[in-house]
């Protein structure tokens, strides 16, 4: 059954990497890695295309590692997810008077009221990125989450439409065609990360999806089950590292190192009495760096991250524990250490990491499972979204292409069902195994002591 869905492939160029994932739901609906792909991105800088042939580069090389774990793919159209300073977003109201008011409201005429949005007047060189319905309205009845099926005479929707630089734009869609890929869609960064790390009760609990990558964190805000608030942040993993690498006058490789090795994003939890030796350059002693210090650098970085996120909240008046589900760390940025005490302290409100594992089947890679992909994966549940909303046209792939065995975990765990008898003699068993295990240890040391002993004599 599942050969039969297509396979949509997403592509998230990022500052720091730029990675392709191709994949395929199975028939439970849960989505299958079929190919995996990842490269070192040099010409983008906070979330924008600086330097096409760099990206051009990075891309290519991200194509061909995906190639390389499953040779039979074909990529040929790619869902890209989008971010940087440039993306705006703004509320809009539309309504339609229907002609054939007996019958039920269909799905083509809410197609036609999100198409009227794209003529939404938005100020010169920008240009719309996606418009997304918020709540519905037919006649006097409002907050309908989804109008099909009812009837009524007008029907009205609010709308939220993000906007993004048309030049910024026309770089992120020049670098993926000169890497001999098209252009399906471009989907704002936060809101594929939040389709890849959240299930539907996040959404109607309320919660902020905080994805912190490179060059920038970007900020999806849902309460009710509807995206009340988009925001992109103009500071991410990038930043902090230069902070410590002017701070504490390192190399930018060392400082990024020392980030993810030892970095903490609360400097009372930092060791005041540890320190990482740097070795010097060329000759140059080496540099002794107190962990504290280098942990005061990300806080006070973090810390603005997060007064970012408070300020967008309180703008969208969802501030004060109005979000029962709290805020979701994601990105390559979400794995530094005690960030969830940070932003829980800052924000005031319950935080944890998000994974894209949510969507995922079970028994692949544990590397497909950081927060780093998150918007990769993301990316492949929209494309799937228009596939079944009937959205787009997708080619089926005639080709069978089977999940490879590098993209599996080793040892896949199979779920057999014990008898309770079974159980019981295998709890005994481990036991001895683990009295063994000890015996043998114990007999070990015992043996190093004597050896000891006989060296002594």
């Amino acid at each position: 059954m599942n050969q039969e869905q297509p396979i949509i492939v997403g592509l998230d160029i990022g500052t720091t990497k730029i990675a392709a994932i191709a994949g395929r739901k199975n028939e439970f609906g849960k989505l299958e890695i079929l190919g995996f792909g990842r490269a070192n991105s040099n010409g983008v800088k906070h979330g924008q295309v600086l330097n096409i042939d760099e990206t051009i580069k990075a891309i290519k090389m991200a194509l061909d590692n995906c190639y390389a774990s499953n040779p039979s793919l074909s990529i040929g159209e790619v869902y890209v997810g989008i971010a940087g300073h440039h993306i705006k977003s703004l509320q809009t109201r539309g309504d339609i008077v229907r002609q054939q008011t007996d019958d039920e409201i269909t799905q083509r005429e809410i197609d036609q009221l999100v198409a009227d949005q794209y003529k939404t007047y938005i100020p010169a060189g920008d240009q719309i990125i996606d418009v997304i319905p918020q709540e519905f309205t037919v006649d006097n009845f409002q907050n309908i989450p989804n109008p099909i099926g009812y009837g009524g005479v007008k029907v009205g929707a609010n709308f939220h439409i993000i906007t993004g630089d048309k030049n910024a734009i026309r770089n992120i869609n020049r670098a993926v065609e000169k890497s001999g890929l098209h252009t399906k869609d471009l989907v704002l960064q936060p809101l594929a990360s939040a389709a890849a790390v959240m299930g539907q009760e996040d959404l109607e609990a309320g919660v902020a999806i905080v994805d912190i990558g490179g060059g920038t964190t970007d900020l999806a805000v849902f309460y009710e089950g509807i995206l009340k608030h988009t925001a992109v942040i103009p500071f991410g993993g990038e930043n902090i590292t230069n902070d410590i690498k002017t701070g504490l006058g390192v190399l930018k490789t060392q400082a990024e190192q020392m980030k993810v090795q030892f970095g903490s994003a609360l400097a009372n939890e930092a060791k005041a009495n540890a320190f990482i030796t740097i070795p010097g350059l060329r000759g140059m002693p080496a540099k002794e760096i107190s962990v504290k210090n280098l942990a005061n650098i990300i806080q006070a970085r973090m810390n603005e991250i997060m007064d970012f996120v408070s300020y967008h909240l309180k703008q969208v008046g969802l501030d004060n524990k109005m979000l029962n589900g709290g805020i979701v760390l994601t990105g390559g940025g979400a794995q530094l250490k005690h960030l969830i005490q940070l932003t829980e302290y800052v924000t005031g409100l319950n935080a944890r990491i998000g994974f894209p594992t949510e969507h995922l089947t079970a028994g692949h890679i544990e590397e497909l499972a950081k927060p780093t992909y998150s918007t990769c994966i993301g990316l492949i549940l929209k494309g799937y979204s228009d596939y079944e909303h009937n959205r787009k046209q997708f080619e089926q792939t005639h080709v069978k292409v089977e999940v490879p065995e590098n993209l599996k975990r080793a040892e896949p765990l199979e779920e057999v069902v014990a008898t309770e008898e079974e159980l019981q003699q295998e709890k005994v068993k481990n036991r001895k195994g683990i009295k063994d295990f000890w015996g043998k240890f114990k007999d070990g040391i015992i043996e190093l002591f004597k050896e000891e002993e006989d060296h002594a004599l």
